[in-house]
């Protein structure tokens, strides 16, 4: 492929919600340019982008694929993305590297979940974008009830057909360029296109379509529209132009229809990507002065990175400014390490293509940059600069994960390091109080997909499970003079440790250890051994073996022998003391609370906080942010462990929420019975193990 000046890119994010036709739409373009010789069919699992064996046998895209296409002297370079919400974080990457959106929307499911989800985030970016209703060809297809639901839920922007359906579902064989005025159709037999005159039933709807149009494009160029208000006829290249100008301003949304299975109407979203998206020379991410950036500096960002099992490391690179060569030094400003431009590579899917060198705008692969990850700059070392990141969703949705065997704890560290590389919306978090390892994701798809990888890839098996919760006990009563003695003869010297302590509540803190020994009834020096014991015994509690919290313990007397008293005796008296105390002070059981704020829709308030009542949560208030409701709430987390299923359950998709520890508190008397089952059976589990 031969190097695209930066006027003559067109960088493109394919987005909607999961089964809208996004894949089959980009191999349907791959096609018409004769890039593939066949039309891949994503039910058939043989389309270019979605080739992962997650992919083929789900029939879905997880990850983002390229696709460049060359078009009018342009180069096109084509995202495709992941429609479901548990790979949000893959919209994150493309939100980063792209400068135009191509939302494909289904003529018979009209505007679902994920497209208004994304489409508030183009909204934050003030992003150009257009729309294609795709699967025309369907049965209850509709192009005019589909126009209205896009208008309705989008009200901030101006949507404007530029095309016009001839026929629906069956009858579904052409369009009328609202632009030129004229009709052509899809002559099946022969696979050819036919002009013929506008159709008579059609031909008041497509007058009205064609004025807002006119009146779009008058608008979108104030020359334009003086002469318009002048009443002067708009030629078809000021329209054109007035479009092109509110287009890649984003004022106006052009709208395009057709089908992507049989490939009918989808060659001019080719002609509408080069007209009216902007070019990099004209987005706002390639600039030319930025932090004393000039045009000859090399600067990208790094929004994608994948490791293959042949190539290795495979990092997918936006270029904001200057042009990047074959054997190139370049600079990781984030990690201040200097990285070797070895090859220079453009992505068809899995495929890549060499090329020597790549102007800035343009989206290109760098292979083995051994220090470099998502969200990295990289520059020249001369001129070091730091372009925003990538900002990832939270993942909330937990699973403790082990190795199946000895064999897959030994590769599974290094597996994870590459999984987190590829994929940052997951995290690997230790435990260390539950001493488990859980998998942190966007939700249970996105986990099964990691755990296949891991398989696939790494030949790591693992075994799933739900996260233990870290419960605590503590007392609610004080108790005094409590009495600790570790006594043991068996010839020679033996062993003597007695003590007697007082215990209590603590309210601010986890532990607190005093002494009030009067006459050296307890030596000085083994008064530390006696703390040790009771904090070692602290780890165990009584009621359930949780570790123990918020207690004060006063030594207050004792005993010892002057030959048989030693530290470790007085440990083991310290550990018999807080046992027997505590056994008599009214021990409960405490469980981690979490403070959650959920961002969700008006419409779904009512159901939310009545779900998390349910959950014995106690909210907190509420806030008005836009058109949304955040809803603070304090909720055991047990009752908040699977959260991410049940709120996108609860809002169908459109709920988001963080989650972070608050506190502990005593847990409602009629679970403790449960809780402590669950826990003896977990530990005759380990014990077996």
């Amino acid at each position: 492929m031969k190097v695209f000046q930066s006027e003559k890119i067109r960088n493109v994010g394919l987005v909607s919600h999961g089964g809208a036709g996004k894949t089959s739409l980009a191999e349907a373009l791959l096609y018409n340019v004769e890039m593939t010789d066949r039309l891949g069919k994503v039910d058939e699992g043989n389309t270019v982008l979605d080739y992962l064996p997650e992919e083929t046998k789900r029939n879905m895209t997880i990850f983002l694929a390229m696709a460049p296409i060359e078009w009018k002297d342009c180069k096109i370079n084509l995202i495709d993305t992941p429609g479901y919400a548990d790979f949000s974080g893959e919209i994150q990457c493309v939100l980063r590297a792209v400068d135009a959106l191509i939302f494909n929307v289904c003529a018979v499911s009209g505007v679902e979940i994920r497209t208004e989800m994304i489409w508030e985030e183009a909204d934050r970016y003030n992003m150009p974008r257009l729309v294609y209703i795709n699967k025309m060809d369907r049965e209850n297809a509709d192009f005019y009830r589909t126009l209205a639901d896009l208008r309705h839920k989008f009200t901030k922007k101006r949507l404007v057909p530029l095309q016009f359906p001839i026929g629906s579902g069956e009858d579904f064989d052409g369009i009328v360029d609202l632009l030129t005025m004229r009709a052509i159709k899809w002559d099946r037999p022969s696979h050819s296109w036919k002009e013929l005159d506008i159709p008579v039933e059609y031909q008041e709807s497509i007058k009205k379509h064609h004025l807002e149009l006119v009146e779009a494009a008058a608008e979108g160029d104030d020359e334009l529209l003086m002469r318009y208000l002048e009443g002067e006829d708009l030629s078809t290249e000021d329209l054109l132009e007035g479009l092109r100008k509110a287009s890649k301003k984003g004022e106006v949304v052009p709208i395009l229809c057709g089908s992507a299975t049989h490939n009918i109407a989808t060659t001019p979203l080719l002609n509408k990507i080069v007209d009216y998206f902007p070019s990099p020379v004209q987005s706002a991410k390639t600039t030319s002065v930025e932090n004393g950036l000039s045009t000859d500096d090399f600067a990208g960002i790094v929004f994608k990175t994948i490791s293959d099992n042949f190539i290795g490391k495979i990092s997918f690179i936006r270029i904001v400014s200057g042009t990047l060569k074959k054997d190139m030094s370049i600079y990781n400003s984030d990690k201040e390490v200097d990285e070797k431009v070895q090859h220079i590579y453009t992505a068809l899917g899995k495929d890549l293509q060499e090329i020597n060198e790549a102007r800035a705008g343009d989206i290109v692969c760098l292979t083995k940059l051994a220090s470099t990850v998502t969200g990295d700059t990289l520059c020249t070392k001369d001129n070091p600069i730091s372009l925003q990141g990538i900002s990832f969703p939270s993942p909330n949705y937990a699973k403790a994960i082990q190795p199946k065997s000895k064999d897959d704890e030994d590769k599974l560290g290094s597996a994870f390091e590459k999984l987190l590389e590829e994929d940052p919306s997951l995290a690997i978090i230790r435990n260390k109080e539950t001493h488990e390892t859980t998998v942190n994701g966007m939700g249970n798809m996105h986990i099964d997909v990691m755990v296949s990888r891991l398989e696939r890839k790494f030949g790591v098996e693992v075994v799933l499970s739900d996260p233990i919760i870290p419960y605590r006990e503590t007392i609610t009563q004080s108790v005094q003079k409590v009495e600790g003695k570790h006594k043991k003869q068996s010839g020679g010297h033996g062993q003597y440790g007695h003590v007697y302590i007082d215990l209590e509540p603590l309210f601010n803190g986890d532990f607190e250890f005093e002494e009030s020994i009067f006459g050296g009834s307890v030596p000085k020096n083994y008064i530390p051994a006696v703390e040790k014991g009771v904090r070692d015994a602290m780890v165990n509690g009584v009621l359930a073996g949780y570790p123990m919290t918020r207690l004060k313990v006063t030594l207050t007397d004792g005993s010892y022998h002057s030959v048989d008293s030693s530290e470790m005796a007085f440990k083991m008296a310290g550990s018999l003391a807080i046992r027997a105390a505590v056994a008599k002070a009214s021990p409960v059981l405490l469980e981690p609370i979490v403070k959650v704020d959920v961002t969700v829709p008006e419409t779904y308030m009512g159901d939310i906080m009545g779900d998390i009542n349910t959950k014995r949560g106690k909210i907190l208030g509420m806030e008005a942010i836009g058109k949304k409701q955040v809803i603070s709430a304090l909720a055991p987390l047990s009752e908040m462990s699977k959260y991410a299923i049940d709120l996108k359950s609860l809002t169908q998709g459109k709920g988001s929420f963080t989650m972070e520890f608050n506190s502990y508190d005593i847990v409602p008397s009629n679970l403790v019975p449960k809780i402590i089952e669950a826990k003896k059976q977990l530990d005759e589990e380990k014990s077996n193990h």
